[in-house]
């Protein structure tokens, strides 16, 4: 492995969150806090680039319209992701390297299940509008936890249309890495994505042993890949509109375990990698520290 060519990304910052603010669970949570306790997110973001992190995500993964219309108020749209984006700054400022800034083009109106996801129309005209109040302030963007091809093409079109590069990360049905939750093959749905513009193709927000199944079919496109994991036991059971609090942790994927996934999605070409949800700056750290290890101590 050459490591100028690793990318190394953030943790999940809304369980990050979950641990760090006293406030109850809600469907709106990391929005929440974003308007409650912004330092809180300032600091999340601050301890990830501590742990290695090269790109820092905008925390703004439930800030869509339709999540506003359904669990808050739509016009929270322009202040939270105005806060979002002046929380990264912060951080990234006080970094001491380069650091990137990624916007979020995440699911418009729940994880994990395809069926609820907007016709076409829908999605491309909600993805335009995050990009168009996210654009001017990061580096790139990353449509993530996607469960559905035509909803990631509608992303990666908008995402193209600011000129910012797009990469694209899919989430996996948890006993079969090669199929997306939609029961869609991977492999077809990371070449529709490259064919509209995608930069690079991951996956995220998935069982870690799924992801390693996943990586054959992202190292075929031809173009960059990676994958961040989550760390919960059954993340499908999430429902729209519930709570993080539903789900279960998983408490043997310790930072080392973690990294030790890393480490053999590393040694199938990866070269993006980081964490999802339940996945904090212990976990980016162990990365980190994996891949300074000398190549005869990775293998």
């Amino acid at each position: 492995m050459d490591n100028s060519t690793l990318i190394l990304l953030d943790g999940g910052m809304g369980q990050e969150l979950r641990r760090r603010s006293q406030q109850p669970a809600s469907p709106l949570w990391s929005a929440q806090v974003m308007l409650d306790e912004p330092a809180l997110v300032t600091a999340a973001h601050r301890d990830f680039i501590a742990a290695g992190a090269e790109v820092i995500t905008t925390n703004t993964y439930v800030a869509t319209p339709p999540r506003l219309a359904r669990d808050g108020q739509p016009d929270w749209f322009a202040p939270l992701h105005a806060a979002a984006l002046e929380a990264a700054h912060r951080a990234r400022n006080e970094a001491a390297r380069p650091v990137r800034i990624a916007g979020c083009l995440p699911p418009l109106v729940a994880s994990y299940h395809a069926e609820v996801v907007p016709d076409d129309e829908t999605c491309l005209r909600d993805y335009r509008h995050i990009v168009s109040a996210q654009a001017s302030g990061v580096e790139l963007f990353i449509a993530e936890t996607m469960t559905l091809t035509r909803e990631a093409v509608a992303a990666t079109r908008a995402a193209r249309e600011s000129d910012r590069p797009v990469w694209v990360a899919f989430t996996v049905d948890d006993r079969n890495g090669q199929q997306l939750r939609s029961g869609e093959a991977l492999a077809d749905a990371a070449r529709a994505v490259v064919g509209a513009g995608a930069e690079a193709v991951l996956v995220n927000c998935s069982a870690p042993e799924a992801v390693s199944h996943a990586m054959g079919d992202l190292a075929a496109t031809g173009v960059p890949f990676g994958a961040y994991a989550n760390g919960f036991a059954a993340a499908a059971d999430l429902q729209p509109g519930g709570t993080v609090d539903a789900l279960t942790a998983r408490e043997e994927l310790t930072p080392a375990a973690y990294a030790a996934h890393v480490r053999d999605w590393i040694h199938a070409g990866a070269t993006l990698v980081g964490g999802c949800c339940e996945i904090g700056p212990a976990h980016i750290a162990a990365i980190d520290t994996m891949r300074a290890e000398p190549a005869s101590a990775r293998d």
